[in-house]
């Protein structure tokens, strides 16, 4: 696993700086795989005061190579360091004799040195970017038209989205975290189908599973949970869309005497922009008066958040624009009705009305209305806990997700080799017709 940005670890600040659901997925999905007989190397950049060497369980290490300096560097513009970063990756791996089945590539500044890697090591290429900059581009710019030409110093996409380009023509495999997704590295970066496998993100089934009545009513008196409460967590990023969901909850709350809006975001440590945010939806809360019935808890642990799930009556995925949507899959897990945007891949996973609900963002009311629904009617809540929990428990947990991985890598590496053989013949016929036709010309000077 190559993962190059964030504070990649066995026990990761989940919230700070660009680190989130993608840390997870790669430590989840490397712990499960060596429990299907891989050992797994997480390859990351190492910064601050972090150990060279990390065990993160049985079969998975971290492994951290320096680029760049001791500073955290934004994933928007850590791809200026990361040519040291192979060539220091390339020397460790052949001093330590490391040898891999292949290597899989995470988001696109991590893509940019797979590549590399694979060609120095002859390996297979797959490759899961996360996130895709047309998509991301295209969704800020609709939002936020006045604010387009600040992007391109924020989020650096001329550059990504030219990177990731190079990378899905060059990948051996593509891995699509969504429907919507799939569509697009087909129909925007014209990526063969056949070269592209969807494998959604995964969760843990011994963490999140649903609770008796008895059970969640203790663990909403430990939170300290009254009322309806509407939970949503999460980092903070503009892309999040937690304005969006204080607004829509401005209408819940003038239908709804008892609802209460649970935010859960943020991390330990939050960047300046991070804050800003932050104190931004604090200021709208207050501007909306809904001071007393907003809630911002700020971060989760990683021990709490199963427990958060089971006690909220209803959990909402707010985001603007969401590849996938791990916290929604985790909330189902849990029993908890879901409210999940349009503008994601997990709406067209999920059927409405029976695993989940789904409501445009960017629209309030529609937002509104939809989370009223499991708040106001007690048997469509039952509905969506139950049938939400099984369609979790059937389709995401992460021994699913990296069974669907290793038989999409294999039939690339069957590819691969055929590739292979199939250029080695015709170099051997082509140097024999060269050596055939040089003993025609020896004859005929004789």
């Amino acid at each position: 696993m190559v993962s190059t940005h964030g504070y990649v670890g066995a026990d990761p600040p989940l919230g700070a700086a660009d680190t989130g659901g993608q840390v997870v997925y790669v430590l989840e999905l490397s712990k499960k795989l060596a429990q299907l007989g891989y050992e797994v190397d997480i390859w990351t950049r190492q910064f601050e005061a972090q150990v060279a060497t990390e065990w993160v369980a049985p079969g998975v290490r971290v492994l951290r190579v320096p680029c760049g300096g001791t500073a955290f560097i934004p994933k928007e513009y850590l791809h200026r360091s990361l040519d040291d970063w192979t060539d220091g990756t390339l020397r460790r791996m052949r001093d330590e004799g490391l040898r891999y089945a292949f290597l899989n590539s995470h988001y696109w500044d991590a893509g940019v040195t797979g590549e590399k890697l694979c060609a120095a090591l002859s390996i297979p290429h797959v490759h899961t970017p996360h996130s895709l900059g047309i998509w991301k581009q295209r969704q800020m710019v609709r939002d936020y038209p006045g604010d387009a030409a600040s992007f391109e110093n924020n989020y650096n996409f001329e550059v990504r989205n030219r990177y990731e380009r190079d990378i899905a023509a060059q990948a051996d495999l593509l891995v699509a975290t969504s429907p919507d997704q799939l569509d697009l590295l087909h129909r925007d970066y014209d990526v063969a189908e056949q070269k592209i496998v969807m494998v959604p993100p995964g969760y843990d089934d011994h963490r999140f599973y649903p609770v008796g009545n008895d059970t969640r009513e203790l663990l909403r008196r430990k939170f300290g949970l009254e009322g309806k409460v509407v939970l949503s967590l999460g980092r903070i990023a503009r892309n999040k869309g937690y304005d969006l969901l204080v607004q829509a909850f401005a209408e819940v709350a003038a239908r709804d005497a008892t609802a209460r809006l649970h935010l859960a975001i943020g991390g330990e440590r939050l960047q300046p922009a991070e804050e800003a945010l932050l104190e931004g939806c604090r200021k709208l809360v207050a501007d909306l008066g809904l001071t007393s019935r907003v809630t911002f808890a700020g971060f989760v642990s990683d021990a709490d958040m199963a427990d958060l799930y089971r006690a909220a009556d209803v959990f909402v995925l707010s985001s603007r624009y969401e590849p996938f949507g791990m916290t929604a899959v985790e909330a189902m897990a849990c029993g908890t009705p879901v409210v999940v945007t349009t503008h994601g891949g997990l709406c067209r996973v999920l059927r409405f009305g029976i695993d989940g609900l789904f409501a445009d963002t960017f629209d309030p009311l529609d937002l509104a209305i939809t989370i009223l629904k499991p708040l106001q009617y007690p048997r469509l809540a039952a509905r969506l806990s139950q049938r939400g929990a099984e369609a979790a428990r059937r389709s995401f947990t992460w021994a699913r997700i990296a069974q669907q991985l290793l038989e999409a890598t294999r039939s690339c590496t069957v590819a691969r080799q055929t590739a292979a053989e199939q250029t080695a013949a015709e170099e051997t016929d082509a140097r024999e017709d060269t050596e055939s036709s040089s003993r025609v010309r020896w004859a005929r000077s004789i």
